[in-house]
């Protein structure tokens, strides 16, 4: 595209401070995260729920929700600072020169001369920066799990349970990123300056691939896909099925109570071959009819198209990505400013055009977050109109305190981070009313009395 060109050349200008560009990018965008994390820890200190709520959560519950909100609040600015001082270390020590210096005296001294060409390296390149950026975000991810989550009652995993996923994340790594980024590459080398509409059909391609061997190579890996028992609920769940022709070729139980306390309920597959997998932890917590009633909503934006059209939109995205990266691939202040002057690897261009990229990216994903809402909106009227209101009202409520999740939030901060309506919203658009005491269970399983039906939703739901 000529435009593409045009702005190509724009771009390409001798000193153009790239460097401050990015790290500016980041920074503003870490400010702004962090300012409307203050405004939604303001909303974390109330101490009475919504008023939708005030008679579905006790006092208790609530306290606890907005102490692990509190507690996830103070993380993520903690992290996203710990990130911010990572991205400052990588560019001002030059570590993206000195290790792709690094993987190319590696293969120079160890692998026979066809495996030293700039694919092999970028190979070698990019495994080293996920082990890295992995031993990096280490401390991270064990406080996360081990100090956080374990605080809450949330966290199942063992020490050992830990590491083997840490192993078997790194094996599926060291398989699975060769052959996806020679196929990157090689497209873009032979395919000249129009390489993004090959590269958008490699890139479709690898989805449906990855989608056919997901249940069947990835999944097993780590949890175990156990087939839903004979009785009610199978019976229930697939005469539902059965009443929207949904393609429903397997009900399974997933056992993710090994490493957390939260439930959840998703489908996967290819259009004509839906498996649909369904929590342990869903199965424990609530009743046949509530977890029917999830599924009727997860089911509800299968049937009313948003699982088509959100891939769809995941197409254009990938489109405008690669589109885009074909002004920056060869820019050459680009590359000169990050201490490549000699060579100009297509991998490294393509980490600093992410970079640049962010804050588009982060309009997009605002705008994401609005249409998602709005499907997760007429999914539940979905299921609402299937006669499921007061089990998926019953089922949200009841999510919502096992999982404690947050209860009332910030208008911009849930606009901005959100991708589903809280609680009350989703409550209010049901039109439900409270109807009858009911015995519920709270996270840590004991039993309290409740004035009125009490049932959850979380957050992914």
């Amino acid at each position: 595209m000529d435009i593409l060109q045009r702005l190509a050349r724009f771009l390409d200008r001798p000193l153009f401070p790239w460097k401050k560009l990015i790290i500016g990018f980041s920074v503003a965008q870490f400010l702004f995260e962090g300012v409307l994390g203050i405004r939604q820890y303001r909303v974390l200190t109330k101490t009475k729920p919504p008023a939708v709520l005030q008679h579905e959560v006790t006092q208790e519950v609530f306290d606890k929700s907005q102490a692990y909100g509190r507690a996830k609040a103070k993380f993520s600015l903690i992290n996203g600072l710990y990130g911010q001082i990572q991205n400052f270390a990588f560019y001002h020590f030059d570590i993206l020169p000195k290790l792709w210096s690094w993987s190319g005296n590696l293969l120079l001294r160890f692998a026979p001369t066809r495996f030293t060409g700039e694919i092999s390296q970028s190979i070698v390149f990019i495994l080293a920066f996920i082990f890295i950026h992995q031993v990096v975000s280490l401390p991270s991810n064990i406080y996360q799990t081990f100090v956080l989550e374990e605080k809450f009652g949330f966290n199942k995993q063992t020490p050992k349970l830990f590491v083997t996923d840490m192993i078997k994340s790194n094996l599926l790594a060291v398989v699975l990123t060769p052959p996806i980024l020679a196929g990157f590459l090689a497209i873009i080398k032979k395919t000249g300056s129009q390489f993004f509409y090959y590269l958008w059909m490699f890139g479709a391609g690898l989805q449906v691939f990855m989608i056919t061997i997901y249940p069947i190579a990835i999944l097993p890996l780590f949890n175990k896909l156990s087939p839903l028992e004979e009785g009610k609920l199978k019976t229930d769940v697939e005469d539902l099925a059965k009443k929207l022709k949904f393609p429903l070729h397997e009900l399974h139980v997933i056992d993710g109570s090994k490493r957390s306390a939260h439930s959840n309920a998703y489908f996967f597959g290819l259009p004509w071959k839906k498996h649909i997998v369904i929590y342990d932890t869903l199965i424990e917590k609530s009743e046949t009819e509530e977890v029917v009633a999830v599924l009727a909503h997860e089911l509800g934006h299968w049937s009313l198209g948003h699982t088509t059209k959100l891939f769809g939109i995941s197409q254009a995205h990938f489109f405008y990505i690669f589109a885009l990266f074909s002004v920056f691939v060869n820019n050459n202040s680009l590359y000169a400013d990050f201490g490549f002057h000699a060579q100009h690897p297509i991998i490294v261009g393509f980490l600093l055009f992410s970079d640049i990229l962010g804050p588009a990216d982060n309009v997009i994903k605002f705008l994401m977050n609005i249409l998602s809402r709005r499907f997760e909106f007429q999914a539940d009227a979905f299921a609402n109109n299937l006669g499921y209101n007061a089990e998926l009202a019953s089922s949200l409520i009841k999510l919502q305190i096992q999982n404690l999740s947050t209860m009332d939030a910030d208008w911009a901060f849930a606009a901005y981070h959100f991708s589903h309506p809280i609680l009350s919203e989703r409550l209010k658009a049901l039109n439900w009313q409270p109807t009858e005491k009911v015995v519920v269970k709270d996270t840590v399983g004991e039993e309290k009395k409740e004035d009125t039906a009490v049932t959850t939703g979380r957050d992914e739901l």
